[in-house]
């Protein structure tokens, strides 16, 4: 006897309970296939995250607009648009909020966007470990400048030689942009100097770095912050460790400098060092290298602060090519 209820929806992600156990029960009841197999085929028709999904959702995330990804995904604007809304669909949630002519994560894009680099860093090394037999991919790594001038060319030499086909993107910056960019997923881990916020971050002490505090040629001995009130500190810009250090060793003794002035680059924190306009710190290896190393005074820091080190930190499960750098991070020391 024909049934007069409606048609089965094996496809509906919003099915409920009551309407799966008496749509399994006609199912047996007419010999049709077994729960089993109806469960079987159920998750796999009901699976709502794809990687393809997950590879535009990703680009339109980094680059913060559905104009910028659609040029990086070769798509026309309007397929990436259509495409995030059928995935948010599916998904029950919005990923992205509009800001201007941008768009920003929410709470549940940002959670996703921890699983979508996950994900799709696992499906390129299966790949790759299945078609070449070899561990390809790319490593995107931040550093501090002083640590990518002095301390990692030859790490990195060394990880080229033995993994010529990993490709290495580094990006410098003081050590809180370098943990933004770690929290939003724009590197995989990152080279930065005490003190951070170590949170649930993963660390390994990668070197020791000695500050020492400079001053133009010809400068009185410095014995404490007291000796330095009238100056200026030039220093990197607000996240640098070693800018907090200095500020944090004035602070403690009642200290303010008379004004701090910003720049972004070692060689030319010395130069207005050496040209007297104000006082910084930096570690020996860097200023070694300087060019205008020799033109500055050194002045000697007290033990608390004058040893830092510098560790390599990472969020969640490592990749392969990253795996790789901590062994030989632990080798070398």
């Amino acid at each position: 006897m024909a049934s007069a209820t409606r048609p089965i929806k094996t496809t509906d992600p919003g099915w409920s309970d009551d309407e799966e156990r008496v749509s399994m029960a006609r199912l047996d009841s007419r010999g049709l296939e077994s729960k089993s197999e109806f469960k079987e085929k159920n998750v796999h028709v009901m699976r709502i995250i794809n990687l393809e999904d997950l590879h535009i959702f990703r680009c339109v995330a980094l680059e913060g607009g559905v104009l910028r990804a659609a040029a990086q995904l070769n798509r026309v604007p309007s397929n990436v648009t259509t495409r995030i809304k059928q995935f948010e669909a599916r998904l029950g949630t919005p990923l992205f909020r509009r800001q201007g002519r941008n768009v920003a994560l929410t709470d549940a894009g940002r959670l996703l966007l921890g699983h979508a680099e996950r994900l799709l860093r696992l499906a390129d090394e299966a790949e790759q470990e299945l078609c070449h037999g070899v561990k390809r991919g790319c490593l995107r790594l931040g550093a501090l400048e002083s640590a990518a001038s002095v301390r990692l060319p030859v790490i990195l030499s060394r990880y080229h030689a033995a993994h010529p086909e990993t490709h290495v993107e580094l990006q410098t910056g003081t050590t809180g942009a370098l943990l933004r960019q770690l929290d939003n997923h724009q590197i995989e881990a990152a080279f930065v100097s005490e003190p951070f916020d170590r949170a649930s971050l993963s660390s390994v002490v990668a070197f020791e770095e000695e500050l020492v505090l400079i001053t133009a040629q010809g400068s009185p001995d410095i014995s404490s912050p007291q000796d330095l009130a009238d100056n200026s500190v030039v220093a990197f810009p607000h996240g640098c460790s070693y800018r907090r250090l200095l500020a944090d060793w004035f602070s403690a003794a009642g200290v303010t400098p008379s004004r701090f002035l910003d720049l972004g680059s070692y060689h030319a924190i010395v130069a207005c060092v050496a040209a007297g306009t104000g006082v910084a710190i930096m570690p020996t290896s860097v200023l070694d290298h300087a060019v205008m190393g020799t033109s500055v005074q050194r002045h000697a820091l007290p033990k608390a602060i004058r040893t830092n080190r510098t560790q390599l930190v990472w969020s969640g499960d490592p990749s392969g090519q990253l795996r790789v750098l901590l062994e030989m991070l632990q080798v070398g020391r």
